[in-house]
């Protein structure tokens, strides 16, 4: 959020691209994790589409809401919960305990998908499973990013490491979908649930190897307490808010048009299940190509102008494709609406991390957490009542619309909001020292402590 420094040491190429896969404990994380999210995006594709197929055509819009409502939302109620239990657990154990549960979503996704016949009781269970998995992303997602600082051991390779995730993720977002599409095509939907299920053990295997410092557990206040402290730091502080907010906008407006994508794909652009494939791996590339993009940078100054530019491309980006009634077209748009997303989401990521004070990592990113996913599944049911009053293509125009305004909003208060950061990058050695007495100034620009 301000101006950038020297950097002439930094590493660069291919290098600067990977340096935190140096770390041992990353690089088991980044291996297994990259098996494991390829099913997981697998699940996420045949999800909707399994739904798709079990609804009737005129309410196929209002069950592809429910079911993204359903698997989200637990998110938003119970991540301050999660951000305050996440500072106090043991996060390793945390998340083999998250992805053993998610192994036996992904099964019980499969005997559904199996056992048929289609009908309107199959339709609540894929929708309990979605409720499951919510409980899961509660305290899975939280304590995932919080212990991503447990796993580097050098804290400047902390942005760089948040940038892989996100490269990881839309890697696997980019294969995932693809081979579902194939999967759903040439065998049954199912398929891709069984698959998931199996991937976990990469991920469950890599945590199990890794070798963690024991961190220093937070004081045992009662368990209240710790939440209303999250959250007077979180939303006192103007940078963390202003960071929150957008992004809560962005994914109320803006995210559920990846809900809405098989309707585009069978009814707008007259496709099939390769179609939603290849469109949901149009988005994915373009954010695989945002989070490299990020991971490329040497420092994590100047991000907040990026923000602006992301969140206005991922505006455009949807406003074009709700547009749009070609099929090349509107992949090119994907494209656009993927590094978006991806930049805007990850920079605003690593702005946080860099930031927070780490005994309340787990409850700053436990509201990441509420609006990057709380705010999901009411955009969710939102996108799909509205898709079925005006359809989905001005839906998607009207998120669009929404975050170009947020965009706006946020450049706005940029100014004013990289006077408040500048004396923390300052003490963190991320920014040399411009003018006497700005560190005593600190003090004045700090989040409050209770």
């Amino acid at each position: 959020m301000s101006p950038t420094p020297n950097h002439a040491d930094a590493p660069r190429g291919l290098w600067a691209i990977g340096r935190a896969l140096s770390n041992r404990n990353y690089r088991l994380f980044f291996g297994g994790q990259g098996i494991s999210l390829i099913g997981t995006w697998m699940t996420r594709i045949a999800t909707g589409w399994l739904v798709f197929q079990l609804s009737d055509p005129e309410r196929a819009a209002f069950w592809l809401g429910v079911v993204g409502f359903m698997g989200q939302v637990p998110a938003l109620f119970l991540g301050p919960l999660a951000g305050a239990l996440v500072d106090r657990w043991n996060r390793q154990r945390l998340l083999i305990v998250t992805q053993v549960l998610s192994l036996v979503q992904s099964a019980g996704l499969a005997v559904v998908a199996f056992a048929g016949p289609p009908g309107q009781a199959t339709i609540w269970a894929v929708i309990g499973l979605a409720f499951f998995q919510g409980l899961i992303n509660s305290f899975d997602m939280p304590g995932r990013q919080a212990f991503l600082v447990e796993m580097v051991a050098r804290r400047e390779d902390l942005p760089n490491a948040i940038a892989l995730n996100s490269s990881l993720v839309n890697g696997a977002r980019l294969v995932g979908p693809s081979l579902a599409g194939v999967v759903i095509a040439l065998m049954a939907v199912g398929w891709c649930f069984v698959i998931d299920a199996v991937s976990y053990v990469a991920v469950i295997a890599a945590l199990l190897a890794m070798t963690v410092s024991a961190r220093r557990p937070e004081r045992r206040a009662p368990i209240w307490q710790g939440v209303v402290e999250g959250f007077r730091y979180a939303f006192g502080f103007a940078p963390i808010r202003s960071l929150l907010l957008l992004l809560a906008l962005v994914s109320f407006m803006g995210m559920p048009y990846s809900v809405l994508m098989p309707i585009f794909a069978v009814d707008i652009l007259h496709g099939g299940a390769y179609a939603y494939g290849f469109l949901m791996a149009a988005s994915g590339v373009g954010a695989l190509v945002g989070a490299l993009h990020l991971a490329a940078r040497h420092s994590v100054v100047g991000l907040g102008r990026t923000i602006i530019i992301a969140s206005s491309v991922f505006g455009i980006g949807l406003i074009g494709f709700g547009l749009s009634r070609l099929f090349w077209l509107s992949m090119g748009l994907l494209l656009l609406t993927g590094f978006g997303m991806m930049v805007q989401m990850a920079a605003s990521n690593t702005i946080l991390q860099t930031i927070v004070d780490e005994d309340k990592r787990g409850r700053v990113m436990s509201f990441y957490s509420m609006a990057f996913l709380g705010t999901a599944p009411f955009g969710s049911l939102f996108a799909g009542a509205l898709a079925g009053w005006i359809g989905a293509p001005y839906t998607v125009v009207i998120g669009g619309i929404a975050c170009l305004t947020g965009a706006g909003l946020f450049a706005l208060h940029l100014p004013r909001l990289r006077v408040l950061v500048r004396p923390i990058y300052i003490r963190m050695g991320i920014l040399p020292e411009m003018a006497a007495g700005l560190s005593t100034a600190t003090e004045y620009t700090q989040p409050p402590q209770d």
